[in-house]
């Protein structure tokens, strides 16, 4: 098991690697770490993510909706083929559209 690795790399743009999984998604649950003042727009960069499972997939619609509650949208770039298809397998791909 790796860690998953959420680096802020400019104002609402976020690198993640590593694992998203039950094991690792919990370390950064706090939205505060993530939203800051002033972002209308939060942006998730997908693309160094090894693997996925459906708790990775229920983290990323719980930063959503948290998101959502603040008027700030999630962006998901180079989302990973097994995260798409835990996307399309619970039918939550347009939540991210």
């Amino acid at each position: 098991m790796t860690t998953l690795n959420l680096i802020h790399e400019s104002n609402g743009h976020f690198n993640l690697s590593g694992e998203m999984s039950r094991e690792t998604v919990m370390a950064h649950s706090n939205i505060k770490k993530i939203a800051s003042k002033g972002d209308d727009c939060i942006n998730f960069d997908l693309s160094e993510v090894l693997r996925v499972d459906t708790a990775g997939l229920a983290w990323l619609i719980h930063i959503l909706s948290e998101l959502r509650q603040q008027g700030i949208r999630l962006e998901l770039n180079n989302i990973p083929e097994q995260l798409q298809k835990l996307m399309q397998l619970g039918q939550v791909s347009h939540l991210f559209e």
